[in-house]
């Protein structure tokens, strides 16, 4: 398939309409009924069973970055050469976009999720990114995959559909949840373990406590510079902790972050613990909102940290800590660079 990026002159006439379309499309911006409705259909896709048997095509990846970086001089930076380049490999794989459009299918996701700031890039990656998927349904539906985009074609419930435009709306959701999310969140969880050197090391003594390990990362490391503050409207009364009361139709704010340190629900909860046994975070959302790819990001963090951990023992800094330095302008909470020796 050809890729084709669209001009910033043709992104700007169409961004308004384009961008309201796609978000009351998605799984984000719509209705609870229609919502629960897309839901349900794209579930079948997303079955932890499914996200399972990628396993191990995950940990291949992993696998073949780190080959890659052990060739490199050190430092090595592991964001650009690992953490972006994982997360964008699996997505691609798991949409089934062909590997030679994987670089173009980058580039675009870079742009659709860089810099707040350069919104006429970010609405011409979105256009693009719809025109191609657009192109890519119709080779899936002559010639079907093992992949997503497949499976959300052929799936049905007592006759309902998903329209090309929601395929299209729910691969670039995918997108936008699970690249630079899962990046980032790769990079702060290594300055994390690298923060805590003891129980980096029991991590590397102990691989088959890595799955207690991200779940404790994920409470513990905000994914977002906000907090992960998401808009909520009440729709009863709602009893407050002081005594007091909100009353239905009030926009709040809940800030995920906090929750997460919650001295009620976690013992001790400002202690990194990677032992923790119980640990109902709230990292990936809760109730009809709870994040679809919570399974695949599970994999990845999982896949990620017992591979450089077995990789790179003497795992540590190639730079002094000062001079690490967070992304401006983005929500995600993220680092520009991660030099690394081991």
């Amino acid at each position: 398939m050809s890729s084709r990026v669209m001009n910033a002159s043709a992104a700007a006439a169409m961004a308004e309409t384009e961008t309201g379309k796609l978000m009351n499309e998605s799984l984000v911006g719509m209705d609870a009924p229609e919502h629960t409705r897309l839901r349900r259909l794209v579930n079948r896709a997303f079955t932890a069973r499914n996200m399972e048997t990628r396993r191990q095509r995950i940990a291949q990846r992993v696998s073949d970055l780190l080959d890659e970086m052990e060739a490199m001089p050190q430092p090595v930076d592991v964001l650009e050469h690992f953490a972006l380049p994982l997360p964008i490999q699996v997505i691609c794989e798991l949409i089934g976009v062909p590997q030679e459009d994987q670089s173009t299918f980058a580039g675009w996701s870079n742009a659709m999720l860089g810099d707040w700031q350069r919104a006429l890039e970010k609405e011409a990656a979105t256009i693009s990114l719809l025109k191609y998927f657009g192109e890519l349904i119709e080779v899936k539906r002559s010639a079907p995959g093992d992949d997503l985009m497949s499976e959300l074609i052929k799936v049905s419930d007592d006759h309902d559909t998903l329209s090309e435009r929601e395929i299209a709306a729910t691969c670039i959701g995918l997108l936008s949840a699970g690249y630079e999310t899962t990046a980032n969140q790769i990079s702060m969880f290594l300055l994390t373990l690298l923060r805590h050197p003891e129980q980096l090391e029991a991590l590397r003594d102990d691989p088959d406590g890595i799955p207690r390990a991200v779940e404790e990362l994920l409470r513990f490391v905000p994914l977002t510079v906000t907090g992960g503050m998401v808009p909520r409207l009440t729709t009863g009364e709602v009893e407050l902790q002081d005594g007091k009361s909100l009353p239905p139709g009030v926009l709040v704010l809940p800030v995920v972050a906090a929750a997460n340190r919650d001295p009620e629900v976690f013992e001790d909860p400002e202690r990194l613990d990677l032992t923790r046994a119980t640990n109902p975070h709230l990292a990936f959302g809760s109730g009809i909102h709870h994040c679809l790819g919570a399974q695949l990001a599970r994999i990845e963090l999982q896949e990620a940290l017992r591979g450089i951990l077995a990789r790179m023992p003497e795992l540590r800094l190639g730079v002094p800590e000062s001079e690490l330095r967070l992304k401006p302008a983005s929500i995600i909470r993220g680092l520009e660079t991660l030099p690394i020796v081991w």
